[in-house]
């Protein structure tokens, strides 16, 4: 149910940019079937849920201050506003911790410590791929040196028809 909750919510702050909505509702589909391919402990598939949900909360903000959405500026104002999003949920510290460092890193391809933050770069990746028209090249590229779940790489094999 809280995952829900953080889901309309963040509808809800997004004020009708569709484009933001259905990015991170994408997301979120990609990163929740590999998680639950991948079967996560249900702890870890919240966090991953709630992080993909979450990842581009910072993408007003930075338009705003910006004119952009590039990831480093992303990243470093999506942590507060994560932070802040979610004291309004009955969450234990360390769930909000994690989320608000995946939300912090998605854009960070090195040093990935954990199975819930391979799987929300990988997510992202799937959904950014298809909503910017990526060259099989570059996916393959991806697949090869980025991609670490057997899930999600059969994902971006079959999506993008890869080999």
């Amino acid at each position: 149910m809280r995952i829900a909750n953080i889901a309309a919510k963040m509808i809800e702050i997004s004020r009708g940019n569709l484009h933001d909505i259905e990015h991170f509702l994408k997301v979120h589909a990609y990163a929740r079937l590999i998680g639950q391919l991948e079967q996560l402990a249900p702890d870890r598939q919240f966090i991953l849920e709630a992080a993909a949900l979450l990842h581009d909360i910072a993408c007003p903000l930075c338009r705003q201050t910006y004119g952009h959405t590039h990831g480093k500026q992303q990243e470093l104002l999506g942590m507060p506003l994560a932070q802040e999003f979610l004291s309004k949920f009955d969450l234990p510290a360390e769930t909000v911790e994690r989320i608000v460092f995946l939300v912090g890193h998605h854009h960070t391809l090195a040093q990935i410590d954990g199975i819930d933050y391979q799987i929300l770069i990988e997510a992202d990746y799937l959904a950014n791929a298809s909503e910017n028209g990526y060259a099989k090249e570059i996916i393959q590229r991806f697949l090869d040196r980025f991609c670490k779940t057997a899930s999600g790489a059969q994902l971006l094999r079959a999506a993008f028809c890869l080999a």
